[in-house]
């Protein structure tokens, strides 16, 4: 049996189009129809973002991103009709801006406990979806529990910082790649595939690897 494809993945789970990308690349998975190890790695879109960011995503968008009220409006409203295709629900009414810092100290909790992709799943879900608040200590360790995390060591992760400098590890990672937005993928740990691509070019990249391991074996014999 092959090995099954590395994929390593840079992300925001404040990043719309990062869940978007999510379910367009296991569409892509599918096409493929081989096996595929993923891997998520932090990025911060807004490391300045504050914890409890009072306002809405439009006042984000206008106080942050410098943009109008009504061209933020458009933007949230066109990410809603393109996240519904890939059947998503976001809401933005809902949702409760904040620093993503400790929601990717806690993915990679759960990355050493076997469960990050169930966790990645669970955050995106939260954040655009059902409005939950991921800057919280008491909410992550609630959702880690969802997956199977024990609450009380999700919540002493978060008060020691166990994981914080694998997250500037990430970051640190992706800067050396040259990732300046994310989505981004890297295949095999040699191609990159930047932003939310459809299914297909995810399955040709994929095909693309797997049929040079094949030739490559075939050289070998």
């Amino acid at each position: 049996m092959s090995e099954p494809i590395v994929v390593d993945v840079w992300s925001d789970i404040a990043c719309p189009w990062c869940y978007v990308g999510k379910r367009r690349f296991e569409s892509g998975v599918r096409q493929f129809g081989g096996d595929v190890a993923l891997t998520y790695h932090s990025f911060e879109l807004a490391p300045d973002t504050p914890v409890d960011f009072d306002g809405s995503e439009v006042d984000f968008l206008t106080g942050y991103k410098g943009i109008s009220r009504e061209q933020a409006e458009q933007m949230l409203d066109q990410m809603t009709t393109l996240a519904a295709d890939e059947g998503l629900a976001y809401d933005y009414d809902a949702l409760r801006h904040t620093n993503t810092l400790k929601a990717h100290e806690v993915l990679h909790l759960a990355k050493a406990r076997g469960v990050q992709l169930d966790l990645v799943e669970q955050l995106f879900s939260a954040y655009f979806e059902q409005g939950r608040h991921l800057g919280d200590d008491d909410e992550l360790a609630r959702l880690g529990a969802e997956v199977g995390l024990d609450e009380a060591e999700v919540r002493r992760a978060l008060a020691d910082g166990t994981f914080r400098e694998a997250v500037r590890q990430d970051i640190a990672q992706a800067r050396a790649y040259g990732i300046a937005g994310v989505p981004f993928y890297v295949i095999d740990g040699r191609y990159g595939v930047s932003g939310a691509q459809p299914a297909a070019v995810f399955a040709q990249a994929l095909g693309q690897v797997a049929q040079e391991r094949r030739t490559a074996a075939e050289v070998a014999r």
